[in-house]
Parts: structure tokens; C-alpha cells; sequence
């Protein structure tokens, strides 16, 4: 990712992810986003409509919840109930019911409920899409600890939607959020430190980042730092191990790993030798929109036996690869 996103790319990267009260067995149904960073601190364990909820038993979490609202308006259990109506779990799905309820919440200072009320607004579910709103509460929320919502709002910093472009704010923003836990907002912050836009140019800094996110099973800071741990950038130089990390991302799909493992398996820098399974990198990888005039050479002074092999064992990367796009 670069420091100045296109804003549809930009919009893209939104974080979604669920309330405090944790993964639901279910899917929430919603608009195509990317994979949820992890979320802000879990409810509390001993909260029997949190315990309901994390088994599966919708209607009893309900319950409890809305006795709770009845009991003192707690505003966590008005979030668990909008949690439940967003998602359909236990009852019909309804988005405008979510949004009240989030919203009810989120009037009370439920950070969790901010977040997902702004969520709400910035993809228009429940109501019309509003930008404005959406950054008003992500404001709010990420003042209240919020990792994901600073993270959102560092978005809009760097696209200078809602707010005039500050890279500056936005890595404040990128930085608070990657403090507390959220992998995109890592790798974020690892690119600008990469470029030295908005923050000081800093190498190292950039690698810590890097591997943080990679960590958290981040697949493009995986590619990153493992090229990063083979040239030696930021980082005592390594390339065993990058070999092996590219490896990991290649067999995850990433065409950039891909291209780099088919060249590590040429030369031998970090694994054996592997003609066969260099020329089947590549072919895999050309075919994800990677193209490497010097693997093209190499590939072509390999024996038609190790072409022909390595052509077989591609395939069935390249029928997913074809499916992909349709």
C-alpha cells in the first residue's frame, strides 16, 4: 500500500469488524471488505449475556441484554443487541434496528457502538450514506481508545475526505491504532515510514512494523518484511528465512511472493536449487500479472522434461487463478 491511496482503494482498506463482544459463529452479513483487524478489548467474561452470545445462544443473549437495558440502560448491552439485529443472529436481520440500537449505545459512550454506528453510515446500511457522520464518530470512538476507528479516521486523513490531506495526522492516527492491535494500520504505518511521508524516513522502524502486522497474519506485510529479511533492510539480512516466509505467502496466493520464491528457487539463495519448482513459481505467478523478463530467460534454457513438470504441478494454481477473475 502507498502512503497516498486512490480513494476507491482507500475506501476499500475500511476496517468492519464486529463490537467487543467478539466473533459470532454466524457471519455478519455486509458489504465486501477486508479481513476484520482484531477487535478492541472483549467484553467482560463474566457478563452471562457476553458468555450466552460467544455459544451460539442468540435468543437467550437477547434476552439477557434487553433485561440489562430494562435493569440501568446499560449501554454495552444495547451494543450486543444492535450486534444481533446487524447480523441476524437469534432474530431477522434488520440494519435500521442495528443502527438505533448502536446509536442508543453510542449516545451513552459505548466506544464499540460508535465504531459500528460509524461503519454503518460510511457503507450506508440502515440509512443513507454519510461521510460526515461516519468520521464524527470515528473521531469520537478513537478519542475513547478505539483502535479501529483510529485507524478509519487515519484513512480519511490521507485521503482528505471529510478533513483537508495530513499525513502527519494520519500517522498519529495509523500509530494509535497499530498500538492497539490493528494489523492494517501496522502496515500502513511501515509504508509511510518507508517513504517518510508524514513521519521521518526510518528503515528499521519500518521493518519492526512490518513484522508486527506480518505476525498478525497481515499477507502483505508477510511479503514485505521477508523481502525486507532478504536484502537486509531495516533488518539483520537473513534470506533462509525470508525463503521460507515467501514460501508461506506464495501458497496463500500472493503473486509478489511468488515471483520472489521462483527467483530464490534459480539462484539458491536461501533454499536449494529447484529448477522444477522455479519454473512452476513463475508460470504461476506470470499468470497473477507478475511478469519477470529474466525467469522468462530462465524458464527457457530449462530441459522440456522440467518445463513440462513444472507446467502439470501450475495447473492447478492457474485454474484457480482463471476462476478468480470470473
Amino acid at each position: 500500500m502507498k502512503a497516498s491511496l486512490p480513494v476507491a482503494l482507500a475506501m476499500s482498506l475500511f476496517v468492519f469488524a464486529a463490537p467487543a463482544y467478539g466473533a459470532a459463529k454466524k457471519a455478519t452479513p455486509s458489504p465486501p471488505l477486508p479481513e476484520p483487524a482484531p477487535n478492541a478489548a472483549p467484553a467482560d467474561p463474566g457478563d452471562l449475556a457476553f458468555a450466552q452470545f460467544q455459544r451460539g445462544y442468540y435468543l437467550s443473549a437477547m434476552a439477557e441484554a434487553r433485561k440489562r437495558v430494562d435493569a440501568n440502560g446499560d449501554p454495552k448491552a444495547m451494543t450486543l443487541i444492535g450486534v444481533l439485529y446487524g447480523g441476524g443472529l437469534g432474530v431477522g436481520q434488520d440494519d435500521a434496528k442495528a443502527v438505533e440500537w448502536y446509536g442508543k449505545a453510542a449516545e451513552r459512550g459505548d466506544r464499540e457502538a460508535m465504531f459500528s454506528l460509524a461503519m454503518m453510515r460510511l457503507v450506508g446500511r440502515g440509512g443513507p450514506r454519510d461521510r460526515d457522520a461516519a468520521a464524527k464518530l470515528f473521531a469520537s470512538a478513537a478519542k475513547l481508545g478505539q483502535a479501529n476507528a483510529a485507524y478509519n479516521l487515519g484513512l480519511f486523513y490521507l485521503e482528505g475526505m471529510q478533513f483537508p490531506r495530513d499525513f502527519a495526522r494520519a500517522a498519529e492516527l495509523f500509530r494509535q491504532a497499530a498500538q492497539g492491535g490493528n494489523r492494517e494500520a501496522q502496515y500502513a504505518l511501515a509504508t509511510m515510514h518507508k517513504e517518510g511521508r508524514g513521519v521521518p524516513q526510518d528503515d528499521k522502524e519500518a521493518t519492526r512494523l512490518l513484522a508486527l502486522a506480518a505476525l498478525a497474519d497481515h499477507l502483505d506485510a508477510q511479503v514485505e518484511y521477508a523481502i525486507a529479511l532478504h536484502n537486509g533492510t531495516g533488518i539483520a539480512k537473513d534470506e533462509a528465512v525470508a525463503a521460507q516466509l515467501l514460501r508461506k505467502a506464495a501458497r496463500r496466493g500472493a503473486p509478489v511472493a511468488q515471483n520472489r520464491l521462483a527467483r530464490i528457487l534459480a539462484t539458491g539463495r536461501g533454499l536449494p536449487e529447484d529448477p522444477k519448482e522455479a519454473v512452476k513459481w513463475h508460470i504461476v505467478s506470470k499468470a497473477a500479472g507478475a511478469s519477470d523478463p529474466w525467469l522468462d530467460e530462465y524458464m527457457a534454457k530449462q530441459s522440456e522434461e522440467v518445463r513440462k513438470a513444472a507446467q502439470k504441478e501450475a495447473d492447478p494454481w492457474l485454474f484457480i487463478i482463471a476462476n478468480s477473475r470470473t
